[in-house]
């Protein structure tokens, strides 16, 4: 029963710091990426496709993306796409092909980043935590139900903290990774 939790706790602790993580590869910084224009949807038959599953997306350089529509009447619902998404781009049409180049960011947008990041970060760490308190509930549960020991749930909390404290410190290399590519640039 205790395995179940702690093995429920770590995998729940796992998921937020890879949700960080993903969540993290889509904010813009000054390089290029193909995770930037991939979630965007676009209206292809009047269904809301992603972008992937209708264009080439590929890097040209490193700071600029390049989008080749699979049809030549899909180049504008992209176009349209990317103007109304919230990145701030504006794609430039050479016939067929879309292209996306990523001005350099200012010194002020590195620092706002910067704090959304560490946001995303806390946010991450209240999850982890959220998720050490439903276990270390479960624990307490088990022991009053008497099926399992004081000492067994003694044990399983200090388990239950030691993966709490890997996942927080996970979680702070992935901010202070990102931080530190912001600021590079």
């Amino acid at each position: 029963m205790l395995d179940n939790i702690k093995k429920d706790a770590q995998t729940r602790m796992q998921k937020s710091v890879d949700s960080l993580k993903h969540d993290l590869t889509r904010l813009r910084t000054g390089r290029a990426s193909t995770s930037l224009v991939e979630p965007l949807k676009v209206s292809y038959y009047g269904a809301d496709t992603p972008i992937s599953q209708v264009a080439n997306i590929a890097l040209a350089d490193a700071r600029s993306i390049t989008i080749t529509p699979f049809e030549k009447s899909l180049v504008g619902p992209i176009e349209k796409a990317i103007l109304a998404s919230d990145l701030g781009l504006t794609p430039n049409t050479m016939g067929n092909v879309i292209r996306i180049n990523l001005p350099a960011l200012t010194e002020e947008r590195r620092r706002e980043l910067s704090k959304h990041v560490a946001h995303e970060g806390e946010n991450a760490k209240v999850a982890v935590r959220n998720v050490r308190r439903d276990a270390l509930h479960q624990a307490k549960e088990l022991l009053k139900d008497k099926k399992i020991t004081e000492d067994e749930e003694r044990r399983a909390e200090e388990d239950i903290q030691k993966y709490t404290d890997k996942y927080v410190k996970d979680i702070d290399g992935v901010v202070k990774a990102k931080e530190d590519e912001l600021m590079s640039m």
